[in-house]
Parts: C-alpha cells; structure tokens; sequence
C-alpha cells in the first residue's frame, strides 16, 4: 500500500501546486486590470491642460479664462486669433467678436482683448481678410440691437442650433469700425471663412431656401452656389492650396428625417446631432463624403500638408456632448483620435505657417461650463 500513499501524496502536491499557481495568475490579470481601468479612468494627465495620449501637442497653453470662448481662427501671419466671446464679465449679453495676439495676451487677469463687433446684436463666425488689419464677421444687428432670443430646450428635446434670419456678414477694422457689409440677402448669411489664395469667400445661407454653401469673391461679388443637396452645408474651410473646401453636412435616409429638417429650418432653427464630413472642389465639383462615423461629426479643418482632416466628433462618447477631436485622411482611411478631454474639444485650426493649432476646450474650467481657447505646438 506504500505506493498508493506515495501516488496520493504526489498527486496532493501536484493540485496544491495547481491552485497555487492559478490563483497567482488570476491574481496578476486583476491586477493588471485594475491598474488599466485606473489608467484609462485618469488618462494620466501631464499637467492640469494635457493628457499623456495627446502626443501631437507640445507647450499647450490657456488662452482665454471663463465663459464661452469658441471659434478661434488665425491671422494669416500667424500671430493673431479672432474670436467670439460671451464673458458676462466684459459686460457682454451674447456672443460678441474679439481678436487679441496669440503671444502678448494673457487674459489669466480679467483683461478684455480688443473688441471687433459693434457690441449690438449677436455675432458669429469671424476671420481675418488678407493684409491682418481688417476682420469679416455675422450680426444680427440690423434686425435688433438686442441679443435675439435663444431657442428653449425643452426637457428631453433636441439639441437645436438657432439659425436666424437677420445674420449678415460684415467687415470692421481692428478698431471695430464697420468698414462695409458683404451680404445684404433675405435671410441667413453666416459662417464666412477665407480661402489661403485670398481670393476668394466661403458661406453658408438660405438664401435660396435651404443651409446650403456659396462662394464669392473678397469684395463680396461674384456669389456663386456650390452645394445643392437637402440637408445642412456648413463649417466650411479650403484647403492650403485653396482648391477645395471641406464642411459638415446633414444627410437623410427616409421622407421623416427630410421633414422634420424643413420644418425645424422654417422655425430658424437646426438640430445639429447628425452630421458627416464633406469635402468637394471650389466650384462645388466632385463632392465626395469623407467620414461615416455617425452621430455629430463637424468642425473641419485640413492639416497644412493638405491630405488629411481635422475635426470634432461624438461618435465613440457615450453621451452626447462627449466631443473629442479626431484626424482622417480625405479618402476616409486612417482614422486617429487627437484629443482626450472627457467633455468638448471643438473648433479646431492649424496656423497659416502649420506650427501650431487652436482649439476650444471644456479642460480645466474646475467643473463648471465654461469653454476656453488653448494654444500648442503642433507634432506630426
């Protein structure tokens, strides 16, 4: 029987060894899991402006400090910003356009930057013309001096853009004189960006009964549409060569999603959650989507070597608000994801010279709503 015992006692020693060794590896892969789950839940923030995965960004600064700070867009000698602002510090209702230097600025104290618009109305979608001194801008100021009224978000409605009639684009110098006005058509005219020629403008309007594109010379002559399909055409900007534009467009599938389109648009208003990326020549010409990712995809801009895509996104967030920023290439392969805040990055844009990128941001705002500008330099 002394063999049965010896077999017995090997094979004690054997499960022991078994359940041991199981229980050390088990151990390690909730360990590892653990400290994955933590790494993911922080995302090891290097500083209090940057996350460790945001590997394009170098000395990212802090521009602006408090309220809503958003479409920030370069000078085309890469030292200024124009800006639109709502800082009820600076005694301001609604958005109001600003521009200030990316370099000697520092709002960190309260200081209000240079005003451009005429404080009347409501402003959006500013940019600078070609010289630096003079800077085209949207009002509302000829159908009111005051703010116009904000659509009301009904409890458990749509996130709903107001798209208002009485929009117009302008021009002022960097004293805020208005100096002329580019569009004087019934309804929307807004969202002008420049082409890097500096030949030509780029707009969204109504004009013609639907958010749709249009290109016009500097002076504001010569408008030509370039984009006719149903649906939302807009956030435009060319491409570094200027022989393309790159914008967000709504899209629709079925009859309910194209009639609940016009009727918000009769309303002056857009619901803004479902929205690809477009690119398509200056004429218009072979119009081509970029992303097909879902959800609300916006903001382009192309990155100076001119092949790929910056932009704002949704579509990995679990809420709806989650916006990060993501690059693509213009055929739609090649997807990255740039940023890693837990809310909004929106608005982004290369500096003309393509060393450095703005961008607007809810990081760092102590909780509040608060979305700010930050500066970096750029590392491909």
């Amino acid at each position: 029987m002394e063999w049965y015992f010896c077999l017995i006692l090997t094979a004690n020693i054997f499960i022991m060894r078994f359940i041991t060794l199981s229980l050390l590896l088990i151990s390690a892969v909730l360990l590892s899991f653990r400290s994955s789950r933590q790494h993911d839940a922080t995302d090891s923030l290097v500083d209090s402006l940057q996350y460790s995965r945001e590997k394009h960004f170098k000395n990212l600064r802090q521009l602006t400090f408090g309220a809503d700070n958003a479409e920030a867009y370069w000078s085309f000698d890469s030292k200024m910003v124009s800006f639109q602002s709502n800082n009820k510090k600076w005694g301001l209702g609604c958005d109001q356009i600003f521009y200030m230097s990316v370099e000697d600025s520092d709002l960190s104290d309260g200081k209000k930057p240079a005003l451009i618009s005429n404080g009347l109305g409501r402003t959006t979608c500013s940019f600078f013309l070609p010289g630096n001194k003079t800077i085209l801008y949207a009002s509302t100021y000829l159908g009111g001096n005051e703010c116009p009224i904000e659509p009301e978000r009904k409890p458990g409605g749509k996130y709903l853009w107001p798209v208002y009639a009485t929009y117009d684009i302008f021009v002022a110098d960097l004293k805020g004189k208005t100096i002329r006005q580019l569009t004087n058509t019934p309804g929307y005219d807004a969202e002008a960006t420049v082409s890097p020629k500096k030949d030509k403008i780029v707009f969204t309007s109504t004009r013609h009964g639907d958010l749709d594109l249009y290109v016009m010379d500097i002076d504001g002559k010569n408008v030509k549409q370039i984009t006719n399909e149903l649906g939302y055409d807009g956030g435009a900007f060319f491409s570094p060569d200027g022989k393309k534009i790159v914008f967000r467009a709504s899209r629709f599938t079925t009859e309910e999603q194209k009639k609940e389109y016009l009727d918000y648009l009769k309303q002056g208003l857009v619901a803004p959650t479902a929205m690809e990326i477009f690119v398509c020549n200056v004429d218009g010409s072979d119009l081509k989507q970029v992303t097909r990712l879902g959800k609300a995809n916006w903001a382009p801009f192309y990155h100076p070597a001119g092949k790929k895509i910056i932009f704002s996104s949704n579509h990995k967030g679990t809420r709806g608000f989650e916006f990060n920023l993501f690059m693509i290439n213009e055929d739609g392969t090649g997807l990255e994801q740039i940023t890693y805040d837990r809310v909004f990055d929106s608005f982004p844009m290369f500096s003309p010279d393509g060393k450095k990128i703005i961008f607007s941001s809810n990081r760092n705002n102590g909780g509040t709503r608060d979305t700010n500008l930050f500066v970096a330099e750029w590392v491909d």
